[in-house]
């Protein structure tokens, strides 16, 4: 007996010295205590503010794509590693919020976020009325085109946390630091409370489909109804009446960048002048014809009228 026991002291002094016998890692999580901008570069200060803090690391176009998404209060994130910087303090995170692949990962600053030991529950979502839903839709008319953006009043705390070392020139650099704006998804995202999925590669299946291929324009404009989404691969836009869509589309020349209005009749014959209705999307179709899909959630996924 002494012989064994002398034998499991020995191992076990042998694995603390190699890390052979380390402890299991403990899981922390992360809550957002407010609108959290999620990126895919663990380098904030290299977005927001660059080596001078004067500018964005923008596209030819003025977005800022290592903007994923911003993540509503109380999002849980499961925090995959944590990256020490000159005063901050970075987490690689996960969430069921946003469950899209991305090989570089997706960060946060913990400033915005608060840790926790034990998982805590998720987000709450409580689908609004749709009358709440469509007046949030008008009341964006107007706001910018983000990339990744699904917040029209932005994030304040961006000038606290990455204040500019100059004072931005224009409003529009303004909204862009602030990140006050949305995408075509982050428009109904925001709308719903972060209740619908936030990218368009899930709404293409949102729902159930309105049955729409052959159809014509005045055939399709009898089949749908408010809140109804026209979704392609890229793009989604929001039925608000059998007279109008709303939607928020970039313009790198700014000339009819944002959320605007749009008449349903000349939207579709528009549309189908470029691409094929049908009931279901399919990847494999969509390479030798581009196509659209109408998808009906709302009283579907939802459970109300």
């Amino acid at each position: 007996m002494t012989h064994i026991i002398g034998i499991f002291v020995c191992l076990l002094t042998l694995g603390i010295a190699g890390n052979s016998f380390a402890l299991p890692k403990v899981q922390r999580y992360a809550v957002a205590e407010m609108a959290t901008p999620v990126l895919n570069t663990p380098d904030f200060q290299g977005v927001f503010g660059g080596p001078h803090g004067t500018t964005l690391k923008a596209d030819t176009c003025g977005q800022l794509p290592s903007l994923e998404f911003v993540a509503l209060p109380k999002t849980v994130f499961t925090i995959v590693d944590v990256i020490k910087r000159p005063g901050q303090t970075i987490y690689r995170v996960t969430t069921d919020d946003y469950p899209y692949p991305e090989p570089k990962g997706y960060y946060l600053d913990s400033r915005f976020v608060r840790v926790k030991s034990v998982k805590p529950p998720t987000r709450p979502r409580e689908l609004p009325p749709r009358e709440k839903i469509i007046e949030q839709l008008l009341a964006a008319q107007g706001v910018p085109y983000v990339w990744g953006g699904n917040v029209t009043g932005g994030i304040p705390q961006m000038l606290l946390f990455y204040p500019p070392a100059v004072q931005l020139k224009s409003q529009e650099l303004m909204h862009r630091w602030l990140m006050s704006g949305v995408d075509c998804s982050g428009l109904l995202y925001e709308a719903t409370g972060g209740f619908t999925p936030r990218n368009t590669s899930s709404l293409l299946s949102f729902g159930q489909p309105v049955l729409i291929a052959g159809l014509g324009v005045n055939e399709i404009v009898a089949k749908v109804q408010p809140l109804d989404l026209i979704v392609w691969k890229g793009h989604v836009m929001i039925i608000l009446d059998q007279e109008r869509v709303i939607e928020s589309r970039p313009d790198c020349h700014g000339k009819k960048d944002g959320v605007r209005l749009v008449a349903l009749q000349d939207l579709l014959t528009d549309l189908l002048a470029k691409r094929l209705p049908v009931d279901e999307h399919c990847a494999v179709m969509e390479q030798d014809r581009k196509s659209f899909v109408i998808r009906r959630w709302y009283g579907v996924n939802a459970g109300r009228d």
